[in-house]
């Protein structure tokens, strides 16, 4: 019999026998078939056994009741330790049905399990969990009694392999103490390893196995051994399918990104009506295909004829613009299916959001039916700047770039083109997704990964409809292309503790925090910074090495980007000695050379100009970070003016690394920075850390696709 026909048989024998959780016999029975080691174990049903099996288990035991009721067996004073003798066994066996008893008078007990007790090591936590985003998971933490007070954990997408488990063992806070403390010897980290492997591939194989705890896990240099287990079940999960045609995606997503022909159902001439700033959009903004305005009374709306349906029009048709009552959507989509129209874009609200969610499946039902992708509803509508399309009836926007960026809010839709305006910031596209009741960000990923107008995707995410596909997707997408997420609602509670550690654990952001980094996605903390990034990873060259260096005019302002380098993970270089002598050629005796180096406020335009030629023009130097004080012998635009044509001196001779500036001083210092910025240096007034940030998101982007 294979290892998986053991398994299943044990889960079959657990279905029939209507268990929520196997017994541990059977769970030391899986262990085993998924070379999951565990200590010797066996079962006493009674005082007698217990007398007998103690000798044969070995000393010292510990004693657990074994009861189907009783899943946290501490708690229940249902665990004993240190049994030194069949005498002590028999006591302790009265002392557990005891205190069981008082814990839960009621709970069936089937036994007491003796167990060989391990020592030596330091606790750690394995486990699995299905959550309701992303599936299948593999968590990875500090463990024992404390595991849920110290949340000290991080999780995995299941299967992972021997490369993402390791990177699960140096995640965690406590992860030096693996390494050995106060004379005790390393952990096996490669027996860990293997242990989450196995157990992420054994979750994998039997989706029925809702969670799994290994509590604690005892790591030492001998290995990895768990010495409680836990398996809980729900025989209605089964494994997922994936929904996911690439190919037919793809073909939906160009025709409703870059439309030959759109039609706007219940366009108006009206003023005030948003069938009317619909219209105004897409002929303002430029759009050169075919615009069919759909009214059943109308003949000609803003100069162009009007149809009584998407069926009359002529010609082909893209993408249909929905600027109806919710309650008519459904009955339409016949219609646009039939055209073979392949989007509609619905902007009407009176969905979902508001609690109409039987109003919302019908309209996906209908979609569905007759072929038709869903955006939205409740959405701005999207723009596609390179194809002059502002299908929306938000302001209009026409400045072209390479950063897509989407949110599922119409205020931080908003946001995103107010900051794109400010910061002159060019856009590929701009997507509002809404209730998002088909079209996702999985959808938007796979058009922009192979969109030539595309090179960065920022998104404002409020949840994920598909998490393991998101996942999926972006682990190959930010191999080519920079992907940053702002997560609203990180700091909710998220769901109620389950019923295992592993369980209670996965209730909160630390399992988004994870996938999200094992997908390389750069995480964004806050809306600014998810713009910032954006527009800051479109401007910065990948860097060619790890070594930062940062050259400031201000002491003060050189410790605080030294900080921040170390907040976002950057190497500050090790100052080589005959690049040390050369700076120090530059600056005055009291100023400080070393990494930062401190030029001195008080130095002339000559001063900031040699030691940037100087930055720029080794290749010891990856990247480089200035911090500049406004002064009069120095004033700002005149620092902004040699930075300009030192870099572009550089850039003529194909150097081309990146730098941040962050300026402090008077208002001034704002045009400077203005003047910096329309030359694609990325320059930030009264900032500090958000240069640093953005440098550090490069690095984080380039280091997970492999460049740096």
């Amino acid at each position: 019999m294979s290892n998986q026909d053991r398994v299943r048989s044990i889960l079959d024998k657990a279905r029939a026998q209507g268990r929520a959780s196997l017994a541990t016999l059977d769970a030391l029975d899986v262990a085993a078939a998924y070379n999951i080691p565990c200590p010797p174990t066996s079962l006493a049903r009674n005082v007698d056994e217990v007398s007998d099996l103690a000798d044969q288990v070995g000393y010292p035991l510990v004693l657990k009741i074994e009861s189907a009721d009783i899943l946290h067996k501490t708690d229940a004073g249902g665990v004993i330790t240190g049994i030194n003798s069949a005498a002590q066994a028999v006591e302790a066996y009265g002392q557990l049905l005891r205190n069981v008893g008082a814990h839960h008078s009621n709970a069936v007990i089937d036994g007491v399990v003796l167990q060989k007790m391990c020592s030596g090591g330091q606790e750690v936590i394995i486990g699995a969990v299905t959550d309701p985003v992303f599936g299948k998971l593999v968590a990875f933490g500090a463990g024992g009694i404390l595991v849920e007070l110290l949340g000290d954990v991080t999780f995995r997408l299941a299967p992972t392999d021997q490369a993402q488990a390791q990177a699960m063992i140096s995640e965690i806070k406590a992860a030096k103490i693996l390494d050995g403390v106060r004379g005790q010897p390393a952990a096996d980290k490669a027996a860990l390893a293997e242990v989450i492997c196995s157990v992420s591939q054994l979750v994998s194989d039997f989706p029925e196995i809702s969670e799994l705890d290994l509590n604690p896990v005892f790591a030492s240099s001998d290995g990895a051994t768990a010495v409680d287990l836990r398996i809980l079940l729900d025989f209605s999960l089964t494994r997922a399918a994936s929904q996911r045609d690439e190919t037919a995606i793809r073909a939906a997503m160009e025709r409703i990104m870059r439309p030959a022909g759109v039609a706007v159902i219940g366009a108006s001439a009206e003023d005030g009506k948003i069938g009317n700033s619909v219209m105004r959009n897409l002929i303002d903004g430029g759009y050169k295909g075919g615009l069919y305005p759909i009214h059943p009374k109308a003949t000609e709306i803003l100069g162009h004829k009007c149809y009584a349906s998407v069926a009359d029009v002529p010609a082909e048709i893209d993408i249909a613009i929905f600027c109806i009552p919710a309650r008519f959507v459904a009955g339409v989509l016949a219609e646009v299916g039939a055209k073979g129209i392949a989007g509609a874009i619905l902007i009407p609200s009176g969905f979902a959001e508001i609690g109409e969610h039987e109003l919302q499946a019908e309209v996906v039902a209908a979609a569905r039916a007759n072929n038709v992708r869903l955006m939205g509803p409740n959405i701005y509508g999207f723009y596609y700047t390179h194809h002059n399309l502002c299908a929306t009836f938000c302001t209009p926007y026409d400045q072209k770039g390479a950063v897509a960026l989407s949110s599922q809010s119409g205020g931080v839709g908003m946001a995103i083109i107010g900051f794109s305006r400010s910061a002159k910031m060019g856009v590929s596209a701009i997507v509002g997704l809404g209730n998002k009741s088909d079209i996702d960000e999985d959808d938007l990923l796979i058009f922009f990964e192979q969109d030539p107008n595309t090179s960065v995707i920022a998104m404002h995410v409020e949840d994920l409809k598909d998490g393991r596909g998101f996942a999926e997707v972006a682990q190959r997408v930010t191999k080519t292309k920079p992907v940053v997420v702002l997560k609203a609602g990180r700091t909710a509670s998220g769901a109620k503790a389950a019923s295992s550690h592993t369980g209670a654990l996965a209730g909160d952001d630390r399992v988004y925090e994870a996938i999200l980094k094992q997908s390389g996605v750069i995480r964004a903390r806050s809306l600014n910074e998810m713009l910032e990034f954006a527009r800051g990873l479109t401007i910065l060259p990948t860097p060619k090495g790890e070594n930062v260096l940062i050259l400031t005019g201000a002491g003060g302002s050189g410790v605080l980007l030294a900080d921040a380098c170390i907040d976002n993970d950057l190497t500050l270089m090790t100052m080589p000695p005959d690049l040390d002598e050369a700076y120090k050629a530059f600056i005055p005796p009291f100023g400080a050379s070393g990494n930062p180096v401190d030029i001195t406020g008080g130095e002339p335009p000559s001063t900031y100009a040699a030691t940037i030629d100087l930055s720029l023009n080794d290749e010891r130097v990856h990247a480089l970070i200035l911090g500049y004080w406004h002064t009069i012998i120095t004033p700002p635009m005149v620092f902004a003016e040699l930075l300009g044509n030192a870099v572009e001196k550089a850039r003529s001779k194909g150097i081309d690394k990146p730098i941040v500036a962050s300026l402090v001083g008077d208002v001034e210092i704002e045009e400077a920075c203005r003047y910096l910025l329309d030359r694609n240096i990325l320059a930030y007034p009264y900032e500090a850390e958000k240069p640093v940030a953005v440098l550090g998101a490069k690095y984080k982007w380039a280091r997970g696709a492999g460049l740096v």
